[in-house]
């Protein structure tokens, strides 16, 4: 699994990444970025909703690019979404896993908001 611009992405590889999905309109593209420098390293789009499939086969894909290079991804950020701890963990095992703090506070937020609301 080659390319000039996944070299570059992973030639500064930090060994943490995030993963995040993002809706529009038909289409979701699924997203794997270095949380530490900010390169994309992978995206897929799909043209539906994705299921623990979708996820199994994109972090596989994800994984076949850090082997041939011999990197190893020391942990992982996701936005909380029950898409995610299965897949990673029947592809990358006993990865570390934390959700994006900012997720986490923006569904307080809208929790409390509509707390207050009603």
């Amino acid at each position: 699994m080659g390319g000039t611009v996944l070299d570059w992405a992973l030639e500064t590889f930090s060994g943490y990444l995030a993963a995040d999905e993002l809706y529009e309109g038909p289409y979701c593209v699924l997203s794997a970025v270095d949380n530490r420098h900010y390169k994309r390293i992978l995206y897929e789009v799909l043209d539906h909703d994705p299921n623990h499939e979708d996820i199994k086969i994109f972090l596989r894909r994800l994984q076949a690019a850090l082997a041939e290079r011999a990197l190893e991804l020391k942990g992982i950020t996701t936005d909380g979404s029950a898409l995610y701890p299965e897949p990673i963990r029947e592809v990358f095992g006993e990865v570390p896993h934390q959700l994006c703090t900012f997720h986490v506070i923006k569904d307080l937020t809208k929790g409390v908001l509509r707390a207050v609301a009603s």
